[in-house]
C-alpha cells in the first residue's frame, strides 16, 4: 500500500527512505517511553513507526489528506498514538499539546517542506515553552543560515531570532539520494533545544523584531539607512544617537552586528531615549 501513495509536490513531499538516516534522526531525537513526541508531517509513517516503538505518547499532525487513513491503519490499536489532519502552521499547538498532556514539555521530530521552514520555526519560536527539544530536518541552505556566525553571507534576521530561544546544533548533512522523489539539494538535520530564559534581554521583543528584520531588509544599505528604510524615523537623529550609545556605528551593514549588539540597541530604542 506504501508504495501507491505518491509524494506531491504541492505539499513540498520528499519522503525520506534511507534507514539509516532514519535511524540516526531517532539517535538524535533519542525517544523513551515516559516522552511526549510530535510529528510534524509523518508522510508515509518511515520515522514514525520508529519513534512508536519507543512507546512513547505520540502525537502527528499531517497536512496531506490522502495519508490520514494509511496512518490510522499503520498505528490502529495503539491507545497511545493519535494522527490528526490539520496544516502545521494554522493549528493550535498549546491547545493540542498541553491538553493531550498537562506540564509537559515535548519532543519534536519532523522533515520540513523546503517552503515553508521559516514560517514553522517562527511558529515553533513562538512556543518555545511547549519542547523540551526539537529535531527538525531542512534544507541544507536554511541549516547553514541558522548557525552561522555574524558578518558572513548565511547570518541573517533567521539566525538572530531564533539564536535568542534556542541552543542549535548541526547534528548531519543528508544527500538527496536519501528521499523520493529526490531532491535538488541537500538537507540538514538540526537539534534546537529552546533556552529557560531568552539568552539576553531585549527590552521589546517586538520591536527586537522590527529591528533585526530591518537591519536586513537591504543587505547592502548601511545599518543607519536600513533601519530608516524599515520605518525608524531619524529625522530628529535619535536613531543616530541611539546607535552611538551603543558602541554601533551606523555605517556598519546588519549582518556585522551580533546577537548582543542587536538586543542593546533593542533596549535602548525601548527606554524611550529614542523613537521608533
Amino acid at each position: 500500500m506504501e508504495k501507491k501513495i505518491k509524494a506531491k509536490k504541492e505539499f513540498g513531499q520528499n519522503f525520506l527512505v534511507d534507514d539509516n538516516v532514519l535511524h540516526r534522526i531517532v539517535s538524535c531525537v533519542a525517544p523513551a517511553s515516559d516522552d511526549c513526541i510530535l510529528e510534524v508531517g509523518p508522510g508515509r509513517g518511515a520515522l514514525s513507526r520508529l519513534l512508536v516503538a519507543s512507546g512513547a505518547r505520540f502525537v502527528a499532525v499531517e497536512w496531506d489528506r490522502e495519508l490520514i487513513p494509511f496512518l490510522h491503519a499503520e498505528f490502529a490499536g495503539n491507545d497511545r498514538v493519535e494522527i490528526g489532519h490539520g496544516d502545521i502552521l494554522r493549528v493550535d499547538l498549546p491547545q493540542i499539546l498541553s491538553t493531550r498532556a498537562p506540564g509537559r514539555k515535548w519532543k519534536v521530530a519532523a522533515n520540513l517542506p523546503y517552503n515553508i521552514s521559516s514560517q514553522v520555526l517562527f511558529k515553533f519560536m513562538e512556543h518555545c515553552d511547549l519542547f523540551e527539544s526539537l529535531v527538525l530536518m531542512l534544507q541544507k541552505e536554511v541549516g547553514d543560515r541558522l548557525t552561522a556566525p555574524p558578518a558572513c553571507k548565511d547570518y541573517g534576521a533567521l539566525t538572530v531570532l531564533l539564536r535568542l530561544h534556542f541552543d542549535i546544533r548541526r547534528e548531519f548533512i543528508v544527500k538527496p539520494g536519501s528521499f523520493r522523489p529526490v531532491p535538488k539539494v541537500d538537507s540538514a538535520v538540526l537539534t534546537f533545544t529552546p533556552l529557560a530564559a531568552p539568552r539576553v534581554e531585549v527590552g521589546d521583543e517586538e520591536l527586537f523584531r522590527r529591528v533585526v528584520k530591518g537591519a536586513f531588509i537591504q543587505r547592502r544599505k548601511t545599518l543607519l539607512n536600513s533601519l530608516r528604510s524599515a520605518g525608524f524615523d531619524d529625522g530628529d537623529g535619535s536613531l543616530s544617537a541611539a546607535l552611538s550609545r551603543c558602541g554601533i556605528d551606523g555605517l556598519r551593514r546588519g549582518e556585522t552586528l551580533s546577537l548582543e549588539e542587536f538586543a542593546a540597541l533593542s533596549r535602548d530604542l525601548c527606554s524611550g531615549k529614542s523613537l521608533a
